[in-house]
């Protein structure tokens, strides 16, 4: 991360990294997401909570080799570090697609419903852009320097959904990931085109908080016997205390965008 990165990240909780994705790897994930559609049909994102308008895939470390770069990716990797500290873990990776002819906007809100503690931040997203964030197609928007104001939404907003007088919306190019500190203030928004909206979600929290989906329990085990040292690491395949913090938790919890 260059200087400038940073002190965007700490100041305004997200830096965008354009064009981060090549042709290549942004086809090829465009691809995998459309089959996984086509397969699961109806059931697509049942390992997850329904959202109207939309449409989701959760799971997805488990569905394609591409989803491994995504969550393994240096760059992202780096700035998760600045954010979270040393230790962190990958918490979920999920699709969202903003259904077209929407109107529909997600609720404000934060990742993970928890304000910073004692030990600072603990969620921080990255926003796989697989189609150009417009401001008709559903981007998202945030309200920067809010993950600083130690606030909930649901604590100060009566109406969650209305615009809020501070929001941006971050549109970009397909190929660009944005990284969001997840005590960001952020939502979905309406698709008003004909096409639908897709993005992919590699969320990741600190080590010593659950998973969203605790990745061991969903994992094939022939996946996880395949797995690099470094990929086990960073979905805490042999961490004791994400076994007895994150066995709890059933399956995915929470708003992501």
């Amino acid at each position: 991360m260059t200087a400038e990165q940073k002190l965007q990240l700490d100041e305004q909780g997200y830096v965008v990294l354009p064009d981060l994705m090549d042709t290549d790897f942004l086809s090829a994930a465009r691809r995998r997401v459309d089959e996984l559609y086509e397969q699961e049909g109806d059931a697509s994102g049942s390992e997850f909570k329904l959202e109207p308008q939309s449409k989701r895939l959760a799971n997805v470390v488990n569905k394609g080799e591409v989803f491994l770069r995504v969550i393994n990716t240096p760059e992202v990797l780096d700035c998760m570090a600045h954010v979270l500290g040393p230790k962190f873990k990958l918490s979920s990776l999920n699709v969202r697609s903003a259904d077209p002819h929407s109107d529909w906007v997600q609720p404000l809100h934060i990742d993970g419903g928890g304000l910073p503690d004692e030990k600072g931040y603990y969620v921080c997203n990255s926003i796989w852009i697989l189609d150009d964030f417009t401001t008709e197609n559903g981007a998202t928007r945030l309200i920067p320097g809010s993950h600083r104001w130690n606030q909930k939404p649901t604590d100060v907003l009566t109406d969650l959904t209305a615009c809020h007088p501070q929001e941006i919306l971050m549109t970009g190019r397909a190929g660009t990931v944005v990284v969001m500190n997840s005590h960001l203030w952020h939502g979905g928004t309406a698709n008003r085109t004909a096409r639908p909206r897709r993005a992919i979600h590699a969320y990741y929290t600190r080590s010593d908080k659950p998973q969203q989906l605790y990745q061991k329990k969903y994992l094939d085990p022939d996946l996880q016997s395949r797995l690099s040292t470094q990929l086990r690491n960073l979905l805490a395949l042999d961490d004791p205390e994400n076994d007895e913090i994150s066995s709890r938790i059933t399956g995915l919890s929470g708003f992501l965008k």
